[in-house]
């Protein structure tokens, strides 16, 4: 992992050894599509473009062309509260744009970040002391990131009736803003979530037990500051961006229930913490508050912006490959599936473009965005499955490019991926770039086999690394197609 003092300043996404990687203008293309599309995503970028402060009021534009104004003059104080990993960006972008206008009106607030951004960390000297910036942990809790979660409970709790309460929700928040409802301490929450990570449940299944083990995921940060009025901006980390999703959803209504938490716990059999089971057994027979639904008094003076997603990333991803002579076409913004499965098909995208110009002509770069996955079960060789076997280095993008350099036939063609928060799986890289001639096919399946994909990467000059970015909106692809063999 990089230190935050390494990560990428804002508009400076570079990818190291970028000389030795970029080996024909199609690899430098494909990186210059994936860095307009990182940048484009961080939170400076995405505060830019979606808020703005005139005349006192607060304007708010999200991804899907809904809109908000806040008169600021109308509240006591404004509070920034929230969790993920652009979430310390966030915070801080929206203070530089609220301090001018609301004076001492602006009452701080509380967020948690993996790696906060400035400079010595949350409590360096040259930390922003307009608001508190505490460091979670992923993707499992510890009594630290317990304590701190706690700290953003109250500093929402804190909020009045006249007061404004700005909630940063992005990618990562799931896991950093880990208060785990009482009885259930921070050992059972952390046996709780490692159970979930591996059983091989939905998300909703996933967030259902979640949100019922917590203290403020479901809505309930929403419940614990009314009547205080919530604005909450989220960056997207999923696909479809729904907002209950999103972070788990600390601050929308919460459709789930007590029993859909407990009919998962017992459908994949999981071994929970006694505490654990008992407190979901007691919320079924109706002993615990629910989550908040939708007619909630929570959720009156609430509403919820997705101001940044995939499609801020493809989207500039796709202006970029048009500004150095190619057609940017973004194809899917929701690929999800086994990585090895998605990286043959995204070579098909490549073939398919320049034997029949589908979707578009060459030159051109086809852009897809979502989320993919590698089943560690996959054991045996080839496509079979087989025994778990133990994971190397690597992750779903490294995964998905070295599958493509398998099936890519032609020259002048290229696939790149990167995870947009900079850490691919289990490895210091954000992805990888391929062309034909990047891996030998015996050693690449090998590598695929064993899961340990990164080092092959590596050493054929074809993994990218940026060092956390300070954003997450999920997979970034670049599908580049010359017009001619170079």
């Amino acid at each position: 992992m990089f230190p935050a003092a390494h990560r990428p300043a804002m508009g400076d996404v570079t990818f190291r050894d970028r000389d030795r990687i970029e080996r024909t203008p199609a690899h430098g293309v494909a990186l210059d599509c994936l860095a307009a599309g990182i940048e484009a995503a961080l939170p400076a970028n995405v505060v830019a473009d979606a808020v703005s402060v005139v005349d006192g009021t607060l304007r708010i534009a999200a991804v899907d062309g809904e809109t908000g104004g806040y008169d600021l003059d109308a509240y006591e104080t404004v509070r920034i509260v929230g969790a993920g990993k652009a979430a310390d960006g966030m915070a801080a972008a929206l203070s530089d744009r609220l301090r001018p206008a609301l004076g001492g009106r602006f009452a701080g607030g509380t967020v948690i970040a993996d790696e906060p951004e400035r400079p010595g960390g949350a409590d360096g000297p040259e930390a922003d002391r307009s608001f508190e910036v505490l460091a979670g942990d992923h993707p499992l809790p510890t009594e630290r990131g317990v304590a701190n979660a706690r700290r953003v409970v109250d500093a929402a709790a804190a909020a009045g009736p006249d007061d404004l309460v700005i909630a940063v929700v992005t990618g990562g928040a799931s896991a950093l803003l880990a208060a785990p409802a009482d009885p259930i301490g921070v050992d059972d929450l952390r046996d709780l979530t490692d159970a979930l990570l591996a059983c091989g449940a939905s998300i909703d299944e996933i967030n259902a037990v979640r949100k019922h083990c917590s203290a403020v995921k479901g809505g309930r940060l929403a419940r614990t500051a009314a009547p205080a009025t919530v604005v909450t901006l989220a960056v997207s980390d999923v696909v479809g961006d729904d907002p209950a999703v999103i972070g788990s959803g600390p601050t929308v209504p919460d459709s789930s229930t007590y029993e859909d938490a407990l009919a998962t716990v017992e459908r994949y059999g999981l071994e929970f913490p006694a505490a654990v089971r008992d407190h979901l057994r007691a919320g079924a027979a109706g002993e615990r508050p629910e989550t908040p639904e939708a007619d909630d008094p929570a959720f009156e003076r609430a509403r919820t912006f997705v101001v940044g997603n995939a499609r801020t990333a493809l989207d500039a991803a796709a202006t970029a490959a048009g500004d150095r002579g190619y057609e940017g076409v973004v194809v899917a913004d929701d690929v999800v599936g086994e990585a090895r499965d998605a990286g043959r098909e995204h070579a098909e995208l490549a073939q398919r473009c320049a034997a029949d110009g589908t979707p578009t002509s060459p030159p051109a770069v086809l852009l897809t965005g979502g989320e993919t996955t590698v089943t560690l079960s996959r054991g045996g060789p080839g496509d079979g499955d087989g025994d778990a076997v133990d994971p190397g280095s690597g992750g779903p993008n490294a995964e998905l490019v070295a599958s493509a350099g398998i099936e890519l036939d032609r020259e002048g063609a290229v696939v790149a991926s990167v995870d947009t928060d900079g850490i691919d799986g289990a490895s210091d890289a954000a992805g990888g770039v391929v062309d034909a001639a990047t891996l030998s096919a015996p050693a690449a399946r090998d590598a695929l086999d064993r899961h340990d994909v990164a080092p092959l990467l590596d050493e054929a000059d074809a993994l990218l690394r940026t060092g956390p970015t300070g954003t997450n909106v999920n997979d970034l692809r670049a599908v580049v197609v010359t017009d001619e063999v170079e």
